[in-house]
């Protein structure tokens, strides 16, 4: 069943599901779990690329161990550069002193407590073959879609030089069915997009959108997903609306796909 409220009304539900989410104990463990992560420099990211191209969120230790997760025995530490501060007395300002190399450590070398997210997963199965449909819109637009057993942080991905979207496996079908809108998303809007953040942001945004036209909602998801990568509610909102044209016609396209299909 096709959801013919308007897009742009649909953007606003998005909209207003982010802004409530930023007074919600799970947007503040979210954060207060984010500050154990740090900025890494331009030199350490090329490093952490070079020695673990797959990491995706990357700690010392000990602030694993904060966080209620552990290095798993035998894992290769990633060696990254931090500057050694010091202060000659208490009334300067430190300075640095030269640099030396410490050992962090990616999410996938590690076991334990699941981190905080505002991000919850979708349940429930795809009675209506949503899946089988947004395939086929996929297929349309030039793109294979395949089954992949992904890691835990990963629910799908597209690359458009082999032209091929991938799913997690085990995911839930509804969850599934937003994930590949998510990623039909990117094929058809980021192609040539350098700008990961509004990359991101658009195509859970629109994955929201086609989702809510299909009679799924993604919001207990999408809110959270949208508003980590824009950094914060009230930015996600701003750059939704910068971009809601974008987002607008690409659900369009998806769900008018969709309906040629009926």
């Amino acid at each position: 069943m096709i959801n013919h409220n308007s897009h742009a009304e649909l953007l606003t539900k998005l909209t207003d599901g982010i802004m409530e989410l930023s007074d919600q104990s799970s947007w503040r463990q979210y954060l207060k779990c984010q500050a154990l992560f740090h900025n890494y420099s331009f030199n350490n990211t090329m490093l952490i690329a070079k020695q673990y191209p797959s990491a995706t969120r990357v700690a010392s230790f000990n602030s694993w161990r904060k966080l209620g997760r552990i290095v798993r025995k035998g894992e290769k530490a990633i060696w990254i550069i931090a500057p050694m501060i010091y202060r000659e007395a208490t009334d300067e300002d430190p300075v640095i002193k030269g640099f030396k190399y410490v050992p962090v450590f990616d999410l996938s070398q590690t076991d334990g407590e699941e981190l905080p997210s505002p991000c919850a997963k979708l349940s429930g199965d795809d009675h209506l073959r949503h899946y089988e449909a947004l395939v086929k819109v996929a297929n349309d637009y030039g793109f294979s879609v395949e089954d992949a057993l992904l890691a835990e942080e990963i629910n799908g991905f597209c690359s458009y030089r082999e032209r091929m979207i991938k799913i997690k496996v085990d995911n839930s079908p509804a969850h599934r069915v937003k994930t590949l809108a998510h990623e039909l998303s990117h094929a058809l809007l980021h192609e040539n997009e350098s700008n990961r953040q509004l990359a991101e942001l658009e195509a859970e945004s629109s994955a929201y959108v086609i989702c809510q036209a299909l009679g799924i909602d993604s919001g207990g998801y999408s809110f959270g997903y949208v508003a980590i990568w824009a950094g914060d509610p009230t930015q996600a909102i701003i750059k939704i609306r910068t971009s809601a044209e974008r987002i607008q016609r690409t659900a369009e396209a998806v769900v008018s796909s969709i309906l040629s299909f009926s």
